[in-house]
């Protein structure tokens, strides 16, 4: 194979992201001679001051992804909020493609995207963020000949990302953020005579067609795919398949998809809103109880005061209970806090 410049630069943030990205961005020179693309998680339905924010951090123009424009050298192109930031023909593509560990874009899925369309040419970089969005798509990146750089964790905001990363992929290229500018310039005016690759998986191909095209993931049946998880969906309570290389990834048939990690989470707050619904039922249950017992005693049914006083002490009491349990084992930090 013939010697190929690393031309497209794709670089996932999450929490702490802005601070180096900023970081990244002032230290790429003018002539930078690859296109960079961002992906920033976002809430659903935020807007995103981040394409400012870059073009006044450094030299290199930057601007919100437009779908179907041309990529070009030299420019900074952030994913817009609610659309994945993907690539096909030198162009980008910005799908409304399923959330992916409850993210919509997603660095996983640009990742996987630029893997399969641009190969030996990508440089995945990973920055400050929780959890591992991010790995699964760099360990990609790597497996098709391109290279990966991870901020220093020590260096990150949040270690999470930078973590997760190197624990799925090897490199040499770990640096604090204002370095990796010019750790990037470099390496995109290397040629490389790129290293013989095995083709995509199925599983790569068809998790890139669902962030693309938004289908259904119904090719994800247990035994087909991958096995039953025996977890649902957070999202949709559907249930979930072990999908890709690493059976830490899971995907429901609507396409969700979620890392090991990021389901852990999600199942943490979805236990934590169960646990205050139930908090609440059970001091509501009790108030309603202790008024019917105030007025069986003004009407004089003693039968139905005393029901209605056991039915109101074992809600206290159950309230009272759980309420400790959310003091010791959820987080907060006075009882006041979970109080109705």
């Amino acid at each position: 194979m013939s010697l190929v410049k690393r031309n497209l630069v794709v670089v996932g943030a999450s929490a702490g992201g802005i601070e180096a990205l900023r970081a990244l961005a002032a230290t790429l020179p003018p002539d930078f001679p690859a296109a960079v693309l961002v992906t920033v998680h976002l809430g659903i339905g935020a807007r995103s001051a981040l394409p400012l924010i870059l073009d006044r951090a450094g030299p290199l123009p930057a601007k919100s992804a437009e779908h179907g424009a041309d990529l070009a050298p030299g420019t900074i192109y952030v994913a817009p909020p609610d659309r994945h930031l993907l690539t096909a023909g030198g162009k980008i593509v910005l799908p409304r493609g399923p959330t992916e560990s409850g993210h919509r874009p997603a660095a996983n899925a640009m990742f996987r995207s630029a893997a399969l369309t641009e190969g030996p040419r990508v440089i995945g970089v990973v920055l400050s963020g929780m959890l591992d969005d991010g790995a699964a798509g760099l360990r990609a990146i790597v497996d098709r000949g391109g290279l990966a750089v991870v901020q220093d964790p020590a260096d990150a905001l949040f270690a999470g990302m930078p973590t997760n990363a190197l624990a799925e992929v090897e490199t040499e290229h770990v640096l604090p953020a204002a370095e990796i500018g010019a750790a990037l310039d470099k390496l995109a005016r290397t040629p490389v005579d790129p290293p013989p690759v095995a083709p995509p998986s199925d599983a790569l191909r068809a998790e890139d067609l669902i962030a693309r095209e938004g289908v259904d993931f119904q090719a994800v049946r247990p035994g087909e795919s991958g096995p039953a998880s025996g977890y649902t969906c957070p999202d949709r309570n559907g249930a979930l398949v072990a999908v890709g290389d690493a059976p830490e990834r899971y995907r429901c048939r609507i396409g969700h998809a979620w890392s090991a990690e990021a389901l852990l989470g999600a199942q943490d707050e979805e236990f934590e809103r169960a646990l205050s619904m139930a908090l609440r039922s059970l001091d509501e249950k009790a108030g309603l109880a202790r008024k019917l017992e105030r007025r069986s005693h003004d009407r004089g049914h003693g039968a139905l005061e005393e029901r209605y006083s056991r039915s109101a002490g074992e809600a206290a009491d159950a309230a009272k209970t759980l309420r400790r349990f959310l003091v010791d084992s959820v987080g907060a930090e006075t009882e006041e806090e979970v109080r109705p």
